[in-house]
Order: structure tokens, then C-alpha cells, then sequence
């Protein structure tokens, strides 16, 4: 069991590393080269697989972009089986990963904590001083 899903890690990982290239070269928009695949997670009997993307560029642009790869899903799946030697290659479903996005605005929440804290604490300071 701990074979097989070391598996579909590996064929994650794979298609993940070709997936960014074919979209480069397959996708004829320039919104293309701001797409970064971070995670590829594939279902356990290779049927599917879903696609976890960031886009740097417009928030309002991210619909667009996901419409287009789910798009052309279709073409990339087509141009995956040539290069990926396996029986059945898994349909892609494109998703945006805001987890980067998460850990930014927790980490501006934190530093903003944090300056309140120190500022609190040297208000305090110098109250107690007088």
C-alpha cells in the first residue's frame, strides 16, 4: 500500500515538472508564462488528477487563466501520454492554490501583532518611567 502511493507522488511529481513545459510551449497566451504549478495531487487509481497553479499577475485575471488551462486540460492530457509511459494518463483539473497568498497575509498579520506588541510595551515603558 505504502508503494502504491509513493506511485502517484512520483507520477505527481512528473507531471508536474512536464505540465510546466507543455503549458509554456502548448498555450498560445501570454498569461501562460506567469503560471506556476505548485502541487500536482493524482487520485490512487490514476483516473484523475488535480492541477494546484499560482498566477502572478491581475487577481481579476485568475478566472480567466483557470478557464483557459481547464480549456486546453484536454490537449495537455493528449501531449502528457506521449511523454509519460503509462497505461492510462489522468484528466487534469486546474485549481488556484492560495495557500501562498494565505501564509503572505498571515505573515503581515503576525508582523502587525508584533509592531502593536512592541509599540504597547514601550508605550508602557515610558509611562512607567515618569
Amino acid at each position: 500500500m505504502a508503494k502504491e502511493f509513493s506511485r502517484t507522488r512520483r507520477l505527481g511529481e512528473q507531471i508536474r515538472r512536464d505540465l510546466s513545459l507543455l503549458i509554456r510551449q502548448e498555450i498560445d497566451d501570454r498569461r501562460a508564462a506567469m503560471v506556476s504549478i505548485t502541487l500536482v495531487e493524482v487520485a490512487r487509481d490514476l483516473s484523475h488528477a488535480k492541477v494546484y497553479v499560482t498566477y502572478i499577475g491581475e487577481r481579476d485575471e485568475r478566472k480567466e487563466m483557470l478557464a483557459m488551462l481547464n480549456a486546453a486540460a484536454g490537449v495537455l492530457r493528449q501531449q502528457l501520454g506521449r511523454g509519460l509511459h503509462i497505461r492510462t494518463v489522468p484528466r487534469l483539473a486546474f485549481e488556484y492554490d492560495e495557500s501562498i497568498e494565505r501564509g503572505s497575509d498571515l505573515d503581515a498579520l503576525i508582523r502587525k501583532a508584533v509592531a502593536e506588541d512592541q509599540a504597547r510595551h514601550r508605550d508602557d515603558d515610558t509611562e512607567s518611567d515618569d
